[in-house]
């Protein structure tokens, strides 16, 4: 399997960030110098959440 090249990536971003902004979210180019949450941060915030659901 063959490496993408930067352009590839480019290209791929801006198509995914295209159908996100029409699923409703907001996104820009900035968003790929924000660090990624950690695996435990996701759990923890994916259990407040869960917990804050009505039954």
């Amino acid at each position: 399997m063959s490496e993408l090249t930067f352009k590839q990536k480019q290209a791929h971003y801006e198509k995914v960030r295209r159908s996100l902004r029409l699923a409703g979210f907001d996104t820009s180019p900035t968003d790929l110098e924000k660090p990624l949450s950690t695996r435990k941060e996701a759990l923890v915030k994916y259990r407040q959440d869960k917990s804050q659901r009505p039954s």
